[in-house]
């Protein structure tokens, strides 16, 4: 940032938003800024409803500060974390709170135009039912299963969302509400929730979702890192058995998606003589106790153990966090046996294996935080007082 950016009303937000600074005295100190200005852009963003007072902070002789907090009552987020065949909604406000959710089976593959009036239809719902309308709506959150360009929120050659390519969600969406609309894959939306809920000081996450498909999101350096055109993190295509004549739903034979997804696991399951349609009623045979579903999750995860040792070895992480339907059987024994048998040990030294503690809400709180990041950075604040 220039010296400019760091003196800006929207970076002094940034600075309370954030914890960095909770006082007057503070953000001159941070900021180098003249009392008379700081109080200046603190008045532009209080009219502007960005910034609230709330109590006093500590007396170091005289009277005590006013403590300057983020109005986290601005307004609301809308988030859709839509998945295969299964899509969870909400409404939170500013602070994270979930004010209304709902978790609703869905087919991607019915195409962008009917997917997303239903998602219309079902966001006013909700937030009629937390009893907000329209215009309190300060943004809108959406990720998908399949690789989206982030800047423009269009969704490129996703393999398992026919009709979708070149799709723009975003622009889309921004017309109906007629706010800001952020897309993103649905593994990098879950990994920021996890780190921002549960791992906001590690400096770096690798998530992998393992459901219908299987991706990864990856944050590092407190960022999430997609790549040069979102196609970061994307395991499933990874070709593993040069043998196999499992075909992928991109086309190739032999990618790890084709051979330890859950959707070619629930395939895998019917052929042995055991009927499962999909990713959930595969899980569905390992709670049940069938030795043939849990031989095959054990197996699914060693697979993707041994592909994981690699991304171990480049990355480097401090956490890996598995999540995804298969996260609930014997796959993460098979992650695990693979994984610090293949890796180095200097790189699992430190590494943490874990299961999601948010499930399936790990994408909707990514995406709630995601939204907050763009429409509260300082410099869409400040394009908002400049207007």
């Amino acid at each position: 940032m220039t010296r400019d950016d760091c003196s800006s009303a929207g970076h002094l937000l940034w600075l309370v938003r954030t914890g960095r600074a909770s006082t007057r005295a503070e953000l001159q100190e941070q900021t180098g800024l003249a009392r008379s200005t700081v109080g200046q852009r603190l008045d532009a963003l209080r009219a502007a409803g960005f910034l609230r007072t709330g109590g006093v902070g500590g007396s170091t002789g005289g009277r005590p500060p006013l403590k300057l907090e983020f109005n986290d009552r601005h307004g609301v987020v809308l988030t859709a974390d839509l998945g295969a065949t299964h899509a969870r909604l909400g409404v939170f406000d500013l602070a994270g709170t979930s004010l209304a959710e709902s978790l609703t089976p869905l087919r991607i593959a019915d195409g962008p135009e009917p997917v997303l009036n239903w998602v219309e239809g079902e966001l006013d719902a909700l937030l009629a039912q937390a009893g907000f309308t329209r215009p309190e709506v300060r943004g809108i959150g959406v990720s998908v299963p399949g690789p989206v360009e982030f800047e423009s929120g269009t969704v490129r050659q996703p393999p398992i969302m026919p009709g979708w390519d070149g799709f723009p969600i975003s622009r889309h969406l921004g017309r109906r509400f007629g706010v800001p609309v952020v897309v993103d894959n649905d593994a990098n939306a879950m990994a920021f929730g996890e780190h921002m809920s549960r791992s906001p000081d590690c400096p770096s996450l690798v998530l992998v979702k393992v459901a219908t498909g299987i991706g990864a999101g990856l944050v590092l350096g407190g960022r999430l890192y997609r790549g040069i055109d979102g196609g970061a993190g994307d395991l499933g295509h990874i070709r593993v058995d040069a043998s196999s004549t499992a075909r992928c739903m991109c086309g190739a034979q032999g990618c790890l998606a084709a051979l330890a997804s859950g959707a070619a696991l629930a395939d895998r399951l019917t052929a042995a003589g055991v009927p499962a349609s999909s990713s959930r009623e595969f899980v569905e045979h390992v709670a049940a106790g069938s030795p043939e579903a849990a031989a095959l999750a054990r197996e699914a995860g060693q697979l993707v153990g041994e592909v994981l040792s690699t991304v171990v070895c480049l990355v480097n992480p401090q956490v890996l966090v598995l999540a995804g339907d298969l996260a609930e059987t014997q796959f993460v024994t098979g992650v695990r046996e693979l994984l610090y048998q293949r890796a180095l040990p200097r790189a699992t030294r430190n590494l943490k294996v874990v299961t999601s503690d948010l499930g399936d809400r790990a994408g909707v709180l990514g995406l709630r935080a995601m939204v907050v990041e763009s429409v509260y950075s300082p410099e869409a604040v400040d394009r908002a007082l400049e207007a």
